[in-house]
């Protein structure tokens, strides 16, 4: 390994040609050359991007890093701090106030007892692929719903307006639309929350939104932590289902070791969230001078933190550009890790156990409908990595 300071000049905005699930080639390299490397942000102030596993977790665990939006220096104007609720983007005491009560909404034991509600959805899913013929796009028919009725439901989103809600949280998500549309489709957006927060004030039903109003948060509130659970709880393990679908159909020895013992279903989702880290980067800035890694990072510097470089990390998992659900060195980053680690993780586990297993028992002869390199992939640009499609057959 080189020990000279590797130099990164602007972030891959695209995959390497038949590489869909592998970080793009730069951070790889620069992952190469050591676990830090020298950035330029976008407006042209200086940075850092960690690629490395052991750095990438002490950054994520460092009180003296911050995660709020308006101390982000990365262009050349200042960004506003985050609008009330929106708690990824805050530090303590903030963002504490808004996921303290939340955290008693999405433990292990509250999200298992969801699973039967899980197992109807994806049940009612695959029904209507099996009804439709013998072709779908597992995105719209498979990856989306499930998540999507479920995180509607846990807020007490109306079933009727589930479609349009989709809608435009994948427009605002899918990092392939202009300005003006992302711009519409977050108003629209926090427009309906607004709305909906007013009528669980009102008329209280049994949800989680229903429960926060009867706490000190108000409204601006509730609508940002709203709009927070609802697009996390949705792009992301969408993504994670088309997109791990794909990566197990194009692992045919793998999709046939996980058909042939259904049990490795738990250790089939921790490698495939490792190995395909949708969530693939995240912003932090030093608040005082830090070590890290052998270089300062000097107080109010943004540092690039490469979840998928991380959990790609040769220092860390052997082999780790193989997918293998056999695997036994766990302690991914998927889900982040410190104070912000993600609060539906556990929701997340158990949608992707239930319909994985689900889809892979309906379908044994499940496959791509297209030649893989057709498969139409999301712009680096987009915040969570995926598929915009999934073209698949299987036997009648």
């Amino acid at each position: 390994m080189s020990e000279s300071l590797h130099t990164v000049t602007t972030l891959p905005t695209e995959r390497q040609t038949g590489c869909p699930f592998d970080p793009p080639a730069e951070l790889t390299e620069a992952r190469g050359h050591g676990p830090i490397s020298r950035y330029t942000h976008p407006g042209g102030k200086p940075g850092w991007l960690i690629t490395g596993y052991d750095l990438v977790r002490s950054v994520l665990a460092d009180s003296r890093f911050s995660s709020r939006k308006e101390l982000m220096n990365v262009v050349d104007f200042e960004l506003p701090p985050a609008p009330p609720g929106e708690f990824l983007l805050m530090d303590d005491p903030q963002h504490s106030r808004y996921r303290k009560p939340l955290v008693g909404k999405f433990t292990a034991r509250r999200m298992r007892l969801l699973t039967e509600r899980i197992e109807q959805i994806t049940a009612e899913c695959l029904d209507a692929m099996e009804e439709a013929g013998s072709a779908a796009d597992l995105v719209t028919a498979f990856a989306k719903p499930i998540p999507t009725i479920i995180i509607c439901e846990l807020l007490g989103v109306p079933y009727e307006d589930r479609d349009s809600f989709q809608e435009q949280i994948d427009t605002f998500m899918s990092g392939g639309t202009s300005d003006e549309e992302l711009i519409a489709a977050y108003t629209a957006t926090q427009e309906y929350l607004a709305q909906l927060v007013a009528a669980k004030r009102a008329n209280p039903t049994d949800d989680v939104l229903s429960e926060l109003t009867d706490s000190d948060l108000t409204d601006e509130e509730l609508k940002g932590i709203s709009l927070i659970l609802l697009a996390a709880g949705f792009d992301t393990t969408a993504n994670m289902l088309s997109l791990g679908t794909f990566a197990l159909l194009q692992n045919p020895a793998q999709l046939a070791a996980l058909r042939a013992e259904p049990a490795l279903i738990d250790q089939a989702v921790e490698e495939l969230l490792r190995y395909l880290s949708v969530a693939k980067t995240f912003h932090r800035t030093a608040l005082e001078d830090v070590e890290v890694g052998g270089q300062t990072i000097e107080a109010g510097t943004t540092v690039v933190l490469s979840y998928n470089t991380a959990n790609r990390d040769p220092e860390r998992f052997a082999d780790p550009h193989v997918l293998d659900i056999h695997r036994q060195d766990g302690g991914h980053l998927a889900f982040g890790h410190g104070i912000h680690l993600c609060l539906g993780a556990q929701l997340a586990r158990i949608e992707m156990r239930v319909a994985f297993s689900a889809l892979l028992g309906r379908f044994p002869t499940l496959r791509l409908a297209v030649p893989a390199e057709d498969v139409a992939l999301r712009p680096e640009t987009a915040d969570i990595y995926g598929v915009k499609s999934l073209p698949v057959t299987w036997d009648a």
